[in-house]
């Protein structure tokens, strides 16, 4: 039975309505010193630990500037003009720990060139390898950073939405109650779209997956969820590296204390599953048993005899002395089994009529 490996990517959206930036996120996830120009200030982030490499990925017709995160992430900045604009999706993927360094950072480039940059995205990714105490679990993963506003083949920043009007038979656009036309707005991309994170998902799992048989290891991983998988259990909660570090310092946290609750009572459900299993094991063999032909034991047919003896009896005193020596027959065989004498023999009941 092959063993179910860590899977996890989370995606979210950085945004200025949570006063987000995408410079102070860029600088952050690279363990870089960058200055934005929209906010005129620096996010320094080149003390932290644990960040292995980072690399910008640009498809074919992004302008090469591009490929410096400080010039990147400032040109995103100054394209989106309200103060509450949506920025950047941002992506928390996991690596796996029985993979090689080098084995993790070839596949999670391989994945955003495949499946991101193909579709004309530009990628900012960065590996990180938190420090792991010692006998801690490691928690290698890795964060990308892609702009929402596509890029067009002139290298020019296109728009996110485009409205598409709502007509009549006719053709002619349709006016609502106050004379303004009625339209959709329509994603100008398929990136945000639940469709394609669930194909991101399944392709990460499946890349890993061929990762795993090629190096002859029975670990697999899956994208779907535990309902969706069959596998009724509660799921854990992602943690994150912070968290980790504190529990592994032996702080306990709230997440921790949650999570070591959900694995107490997974194992609890399991055994309970277990022993109710048994049982209705137990159940089915017990009635397939009972519902075979039984052979009628000797009490069964001495019970026959006396009541057909009574059938002809013409007095009840007959029929008094048929149960007397009934129950003098039974009184015997009974204390034969208690003595656990040899077996009951027919010769033993020759002085019975």
């Amino acid at each position: 039975m092959c063993l179910l490996a860590l899977f996890h990517l989370n995606v979210t959206q950085i945004k200025r309505s949570k006063g987000q930036s995408a410079i102070a996120a860029a600088a952050y996830r690279a363990g870089e010193k960058l200055y934005s120009e929209y906010y005129g200030e620096t996010s320094d982030y080149t003390n932290k630990g644990g960040v292995i490499c980072s690399e910008i990925l640009l498809p074919d017709h992004a302008p090469r500037e591009y490929a410096d995160r400080q010039t990147l992430w400032n040109a995103v900045e100054k394209a989106e003009r309200v103060k509450n604009a949506q920025l950047a999706y941002s992506f928390d993927i996991a690596l796996q720990n029985e993979f090689s360094l080098d084995e993790n950072v070839a596949l999670a480039r391989q994945f955003l060139l495949e499946h991101f940059v193909s579709r004309g995205m530009v990628v900012d990714f960065a590996i990180h390898v938190p420090d792991t105490e010692l006998g801690g679990i490691s928690n290698p993963h890795f964060h990308v950073m892609a702009p929402i506003r596509p890029i067009e083949e002139n290298g020019k920043w296109g728009m996110k939405q485009r409205r598409v009007y709502e007509q009549d038979e006719e053709g002619s656009r349709l006016l609502d109650a106050d004379g303004n036309y009625i339209f959709n707005a329509v994603p100008t991309s398929d990136w945000g779209s639940p469709e394609t994170l669930e194909y991101w998902r399944k392709q990460w799992a499946a890349m890993c997956n061929a990762k795993f048989e090629e190096k002859g290891l029975p670990e697999r991983i899956d994208h779907r969820s535990y309902e969706r998988q069959g596998v009724d259990v509660l799921p854990t909660i992602h943690e994150g590296p912070a968290v980790r570090q504190m529990e592994a310092k032996g702080i306990r946290t709230d997440k921790g204390e949650f999570n070591r609750w959900i694995k107490a009572t997974n194992s609890l459900i399991q055994s309970v599953r277990k022993k109710i299993a048994a049982l209705l094991d137990w159940l089915k063999e017990a009635k397939e048993e009972l519902s075979k032909p039984q052979t009628p034991d000797l009490i069964s047919l001495l019970q026959i005899y006396f009541n057909q003896r009574n059938a002809g009896a013409y007095t009840q005193k007959a029929k008094a002395n048929n149960l007397k020596e009934l129950s003098e027959i039974i009184t015997f065989l009974q204390e034969q089994k208690e003595n656990r004498k040899s077996p009951v023999r027919m010769e033993d009941f020759r002085e019975y009529p």
